[in-house]
């Protein structure tokens, strides 16, 4: 596709969180603007396109000209990339069991060395109500923090796992569905990661389950407080979907969550991932 040099736009969300992009398709499509998407995307940490009407084609098009596209598991030609973002298991048996946890805030791939850096949503069935997706900034929220406490918290690792993100949604859960959650791996990350970029951002997450070397009580409680501080209000983008959006967000600098809908609507959202760039790294 030939480049365009069509201009550039954006309108600010709110304050700390979120941009809406004004850009055609040919323009989005072409690649042209990547390289200032990318650095708005982590300047503001969610980035929002209106009325695009994208097929799944020009979706994974437009993330390969992000970064790069997070294949996974492919079973059938065309789907390369392709996650249904779902409660319906007919259309992702692999993982649609574990989505009521999307529900909490979380970031996506705690479990991982390196986690995913953005992902790409739009949406093919919505709810009728409900299902409005929100948005944290964790680097707004580092930088906000008392500088007399930052040096600590720098220092601090955090063991994330699957039971701790998943059982707070449903508590209620089996015997084996708890005994599957708990065959996930823990992975230690450290609490402030000092990206590439010589910014820092919290790694917060509902799958953070304990500060390493620290009283249980005493981690409970700062992970709390630090949970309560980063998803105040002035940090956070609401997104009522409407069809024909696309939305991308920055995964290594917020966490997110989507709100109660009524489980039998069919919402379907279709979803592809750019890869991590980079691990957690501890600012010792």
């Amino acid at each position: 596709m030939a480049l365009t040099s069509e201009p550039l736009t954006s309108i600010t969300l709110t304050p700390r969180t979120g941009a809406e992009v004004k850009i055609s398709r040919e323009a989005l499509l072409s690649g042209s603007h990547s390289q200032a998407l990318r650095a708005l995307l982590v300047a503001r940490g969610v980035l929002v396109v209106r009325d695009l009407h994208l097929t799944d084609a020009e979706q994974r098009g437009f993330a390969r000209t992000m970064g790069d596209l997070r294949l996974g598991t492919v079973k059938k030609e065309g789907d390369e990339g392709l996650q249904k973002v779902t409660l319906d298991e007919t259309e992702n048996p692999d993982y649609a069991r574990f989505f009521f946890g999307s529900q909490l805030w979380h970031m996506d791939g705690t479990y991982e060395e390196v986690p995913p850096f953005a992902t790409i949503l739009t949406p093919r069935v919505l709810s009728n109500t409900g299902g409005d997706t929100e948005f944290t900034n964790n680097y707004a929220a580092y930088e906000d923090l008392p500088d007399s406490e930052k040096p600590f918290l720098d220092t601090l690792l955090v063991a994330h796992s699957m039971q701790a993100a998943l059982f707070p949604a449903k508590p209620d859960c089996s015997p084996e569905e708890f005994a599957l959650w708990c065959g996930y791996p823990v992975r230690r990350h450290p609490l402030v990661w000092r990206h590439k970029s010589g910014r820092k951002s919290l790694v917060l997450s509902t799958s953070a389950s304990h500060i390493i070397g620290m009283h249980p009580t005493e981690s409970r409680d700062l992970l709390n407080r630090l949970m309560a501080h980063a998803t105040a209000p002035q940090y956070i983008y609401r997104h009522k979907w409407r069809m024909g959006d696309m939305l991308m967000w920055d995964n290594t600098g917020t966490m997110h969550r989507v709100l109660p809908f009524d489980a039998r609507s069919g919402r379907r959202l279709h979803r592809f991932t750019l890869n991590g760039e980079e691990p957690v790294t501890a600012t010792l």
